[in-house]
């Protein structure tokens, strides 16, 4: 991997991984365009950059959320806590024992247009949802979790399936912003895992690059789609991925 492709690809995962529009698929088609394989080890340390964007922007919440922790306080904040929890273990279960499986369907150029139009469905249908401002209930952190696990699946983008499900759940906006990046974490970390033990440096300044161009732009990119959910716009995005999986399909026929 060169370092200009390395910093091409840092960008494209710092913009993607935020917005719904999926960062995997991106990815795939970035690599492709380069002729490039699957780096393990650059996927990992994307993993670790996309981490520290969720810790740097909702650093307020994650203290919060300790404090109540080691005070033994039940409050909002130990409540979100349980909820990311129970919305980890679908996550966690799709992710072992379906991971292998989802991600051979990344050589699928095929299967890569159809999902992204499928992702795009779902965010369109986000359009007709009402917020009705819910608090947010275990059996729906659990659905939300399982949306989260299904987003292994190329092209569909795990914000756009978190985020969307809790839209239809008609869910309070600020705490489903919250819920939803705060529980990528233990994902993040538990994919970081599994690819760990395949993890070989072959190029560090490369992955360094790529790693920061990830991070720096991902802080901007979490921002912008913080305000995206909070005006109501999360359906704009489906006009893209949309677009993106007709050409795909286009370009395969």
């Amino acid at each position: 991997m060169e370092l200009f492709q390395a910093l091409i690809l840092g960008i494209v995962q710092g913009i993607t991984e935020w917005l719904p529009v999926s960062s995997s698929g991106h990815l795939v088609l970035a690599q492709q365009l380069f002729g490039l394989g699957e780096s393990v080890a650059f996927d990992a340390l994307l993993h670790i950059a996309t981490v520290l964007v969720i810790i740097i922007v909702f650093w307020k919440d994650i203290l919060a959320i300790l404090k109540s922790l080691f005070a033994w306080r039940w409050d909002d904040n130990t409540k979100l806590l349980i909820f990311i929890i129970i919305a980890t273990i679908p996550t966690a279960l799709i992710g072992y024992f379906f991971q292998d499986w989802l991600k051979a369907l990344f050589n699928n150029m095929l299967l890569l247009g159809v999902f992204f139009i499928i992702n795009a469905l779902i965010l369109f249908l986000t359009r007709f949802a009402k917020p009705n401002y819910k608090s947010l209930k275990w059996w729906q952190s659990f659905i939300i979790g399982i949306a989260q696990g299904a987003s292994i699946i190329p092209s569909i983008s795990r914000s756009g399936a978190t985020v969307s499900t809790g839209i239809f759940f008609g869910l309070d906006r600020k705490t489903l912003i919250k819920f939803s990046f705060l529980m990528a974490v233990p994902a993040i970390i538990g994919a970081f895992i599994l690819e760990f033990k395949g993890l070989s440096l072959e190029n560090p300044l490369a992955l360094a690059i790529g790693s920061l161009s990830a991070l720096i732009v991902g802080y901007f990119a979490l921002k912008f789609v913080i305000k995206t959910i909070e005006q109501g716009r999360w359906h704009y995005f489906a006009y893209y991925c949309l677009i993106l999986g007709i050409a795909i399909l286009a370009f395969l026929a």
